[in-house]
């Protein structure tokens, strides 16, 4: 029996594929010791969704979050738990609803990143208020949508300024286009954003916590196709830029659990996309990379609980402000004081003395789970609901060939 025993919560929509990972994996994790010298234990439960009372005492020490960026109920669940209660969330929402894709545009620009050329545009269509009218009649500026695209370039992105899941985005070429997709836009909010043509590669980083990986993303491809195995698509000082921007993003924005998406042209890094509430961990999409994800979420989870880290809902802004709004700083020399931010923030340091002195095992129980028929029948069941019947065995043949390269490779 552990002294100390913790619960840590999952809030979920529709996958299992992954839950059902970390709670093997936490199980076979068992008894941790912990720097104070209790044994302590961790478990998991699926969160449910019902009336709650605001003075109610939570169960969990950590809830990792993937669903309350759509479904309010849960959404302010989440912030009395963490308000009231201390209670540390994957991601926290306060940040999440109100600092997406846009508020992360202004201030990565204002940080000195490689953003982009980008304009918000108004409503196509009116919202569904009745004081609209009268607001727009008296206050809204007409404006020439073909003179603000040309402005930003051809060719450029129109996509929602809070989306995710690729969803409404338009590559623009001509004005044909432009209108077009401005048209189809209703009541979306959208962005124009300039493309970042010629580009040598699209790389997509997950971050958990203070670890990172970087991998070649192919977005043209099907989704079971868009991560490609490879382990030598940057060069080193391109890797570490792309790593920090990431971690960067993350501390700034108190985002522990998030996908970046940066295109590199030459020595040039252009973040694109950085505020992902829900990031794609499944094992149809990140395959390979996927025992990685679980690895990383497994430790970091553990360590937060075990260690007593405390939530911080509130954001240094002026630290990182300061740093962007030196002159005398290069791009080099911000982006090393960003690190150092952010390792401060993530606690990297500590996080990485506790991983190799308490959870030093966890590679080892990730390998033997992986190879073993419990995660074989997962990837069949996952497999067998995602795709029609027809593709079974083709996608079976794919995801297995790739989990057995990442099994070569880590034997």
């Amino acid at each position: 029996m552990a002294d100390v025993e913790h619960t840590i919560g999952l809030l979920l929509g529709t996958e299992d594929d992954w839950p059902r990972a970390y709670e093997a994996l936490l199980r076979r994790l068992g008894i941790v010791t912990g720097p104070d010298g209790r044994s302590h234990r961790v478990g998991s439960e699926r969160v449910t969704i019902e009336p709650f009372n605001l003075r109610d005492k939570p169960r969990h020490e950590l809830v990792i979050d993937r669903l309350a960026y759509w479904y309010y109920h849960p959404r302010e669940w989440l912030k009395k738990i963490s308000l009231m209660d201390d209670v540390y969330l994957l991601n926290s929402p306060f940040t999440f609803q109100s600092m997406e894709k846009h508020a992360a545009y202004c201030a990565m620009i204002r940080l000195g990143l490689k953003v982009p050329e980008t304009v918000l545009v108004p409503y196509k269509n009116p919202l569904d208020n009745s004081r609209y009218a009268y607001t727009a009649a008296r206050y809204n500026k007409e404006f020439d949508l073909d003179a603000t695209a040309a402005q930003v370039g051809y060719p450029l992105f129109m996509k929602p300024y809070d989306g995710g899941a690729w969803v409404g985005v338009s590559k623009i070429r001509n004005s044909d286009e432009l209108h077009s997709a401005y048209d189809a836009s209703g009541e979306r909010l959208m962005h124009l954003q300039a493309a970042v043509e010629d580009y040598d590669v699209f790389a997509r980083s997950l971050t958990i916590g203070p670890e990172t990986m970087v991998m070649k993303f192919r977005p043209e491809q099907p989704m079971h196709a868009r991560y490609e195995v490879d382990h030598g698509f940057l060069t080193a000082d391109v890797g570490h830029e792309v790593v920090t921007i990431s971690r960067l993003v993350n501390a700034f924005f108190r985002w522990e659990f998030n996908s970046c998406e940066s295109l590199v042209r030459g020595t040039d890094v252009y973040p694109i996309d950085y505020a992902n509430a829900c990031p794609d961990v499944a094992v149809t999409s990140l395959h390979y990379y996927f025992p990685w994800a679980m690895s990383a979420l497994l430790r970091w989870t553990v360590f937060c609980v075990v260690t007593g880290r405390k939530p911080r809902l509130d954001m240094d802004t002026s630290r990182y402000f300061a740093i962007g709004d030196d002159p005398s700083l290069s791009y080099a020399e911000k982006l090393g004081e960003y690190r150092r931010l952010a390792d401060e923030y993530f606690e990297t340091e500590r996080y990485e003395e506790f991983c190799d002195k308490h959870l030093r095992n966890v590679d080892a129980i990730v390998y033997d789970w992986v190879t073993s028929e419990e995660f074989r029948s997962l990837l069949r069941e996952t497999v067998r609901a995602t795709y029609p019947v027809h593709e079974h065995e083709k996608f079976l043949g794919h995801f297995g060939g790739l989990i057995d390269a990442w099994v070569r490779d880590h034997s």
